[in-house]
């Protein structure tokens, strides 16, 4: 906002007119620059471990960029909160360090593993729910959208390898 007796006013950034909220299903909401409203956006960072504070996507629920962010210290402070928030929940990825039990081969089946954070257990939808990472790491995807990584599965037990090479 500017101030009428700043002396040196500075003009308001087009970013700071953003706005980030949920609805009431609990998705995010984004209202762009011309007041358009974009429901169901996710966040993504573009480099997430080396510039986590810049060059920010919001892409819509059709994958499709509908706005960048070069620098978060551009946003309103309360967009900034919501932003930050959003992506800390969706970067939250536990290590799985063991595959302690899966309740069934067929879908849906119920996984319980111990992870970095502790002893959890989620449920999988299907079998294209595990995906590979590159050549020895997986990646799990929860019902809920919760993500689990085993960056190696060649440093997992012998067990927990046999039941991941089913998936993958």
């Amino acid at each position: 906002m500017i101030m009428a007796s700043d002396p040196n006013p500075q003009p308001q950034s087009e970013l700071e007119t953003v706005a980030l909220d949920h609805d009431s299903f609990g998705r995010l909401v984004l209202i762009d620059v011309e007041g358009r409203r974009h429901v169901g956006v996710d966040p993504v960072r573009a480099f997430p471990l080396s510039d986590p504070q810049r060059s920010i996507s919001i892409i819509n629920s059709e994958g499709i960029e509908v706005l960048w962010i070069n620098d978060l210290t551009t946003l309103a402070p309360r967009t900034r909160k919501i932003l930050l928030d959003e992506l800390s929940r969706r970067e939250f990825m536990p290590i799985i360090e063991r595959i302690l039990n899966v309740s069934s081969t067929s879908d849906p089946s119920r996984w319980q593993v111990q992870t970095d954070r502790g002893e959890t257990t989620f449920l999988l939808k299907s079998d294209d729910d595990v995906r590979r990472i590159g050549s020895h790491g997986a990646m799990l995807v929860d019902a809920a959208g919760a993500r689990y990584l085993a960056p190696d599965t060649r440093k997992l037990d012998a067990a927990s390898r046999r039941v991941l090479e089913r998936y993958l």
